[in-house]
């Protein structure tokens, strides 16, 4: 898979596209990732990116010619992919998003700045908009780099468990289980005993219901996405441990 990125600050992705998980894949021939500076395609003397909005206000806003030179250039090398601007204005990015674009083989990643880009570059030039979250970040250098990071590890032989990304936090609309390490005890408090049982079906359904409990406590708004989805086994056990009761509220409204 092809990354391209399009940015005024390549010097910030360098440190976190060359460590861990996705150094190992960009080694490995898994995943491309291509810097742009548009710096490089301004045509004045400053190689300006930016200028004054039209109408008065705050703030500059990022100009359409190096950004549609520094697109077409991209494109021209590596096809044209799936042009993504990094926006507060975007589609909210989640589990399912990043599902989406792990099945595309070329994301352009662009870097909005300032108050914005100009509209007549969106409008042209990109596929959609993607924010990370409702806050406000100074570019979208990182947004890029979560997308990257949570892309990557769903490509298959990425990472070294193959069950990791399918059992993750939002494989299901459900936060993981706790989990424990050695020693067994720790400042007086034990690991559990379901989990030194060997016995992994109940194993599998403490952890579940652990993961139900965690979600009600944490993430009620998930289980009204989760609701539709529990098997028969999965209610009897709900219900049993009277939990599906509260997730029906939940899901139903008062």
């Amino acid at each position: 898979m092809i990354f391209d990125i399009l940015t005024i600050f390549p010097n910030l992705l360098d440190s976190p596209l060359n460590e861990a998980i996705i150094r190992r894949a960009r080694e490995d021939g898994k995943v491309r990732v291509e810097l742009t500076d548009i710096r490089n395609f301004a045509t004045d003397k400053h190689s300006m990116t930016d200028d004054r909005p039209f109408g008065g206000g705050e703030g500059m806003v990022m100009k359409p010619e190096p950004l549609t030179a520094a697109l077409e250039s991209v494109q021209e090398n590596n096809g044209s992919g799936h042009a993504v601007l990094l926006s507060p204005q975007g589609r909210q990015y989640n589990q399912e998003i990043a599902r989406e674009f792990s099945r595309k083989e070329h994301l352009i990643l662009i870097c909005g700045r300032y108050e914005g880009v100009d509209k007549r570059f969106i409008d042209a030039e990109v596929d959609e908009e993607i924010s990370i979250g409702d806050y406000i970040l100074t570019g979208g250098e990182l947004a890029a780099m979560v997308i990257i990071d949570s892309v990557t590890r769903l490509l298959p032989g990425v990472l070294g468990c193959s069950d990791s990304a399918d059992n993750d936090t939002f494989s299901r609309n459900l936060l993981k289980h706790p989990q424990y390490t050695r020693p067994r005890k720790f400042n007086g408090v034990e690991v559990p005993d379901v989990l030194l049982s060997g016995d992994h079906a109940r194993i599998e359904q403490y952890r579940f219901l652990e993961s139900i409990r965690r979600t009600l406590t944490h993430r009620p708004d998930l289980l009204v996405q989760e609701y539709g989805s529990f098997s028969r086994t999965e209610v009897k056990l709900l219900k049993k441990n009277k939990l599906f009761d509260q997730i029906k509220k939940i899901h139903t409204g008062p």
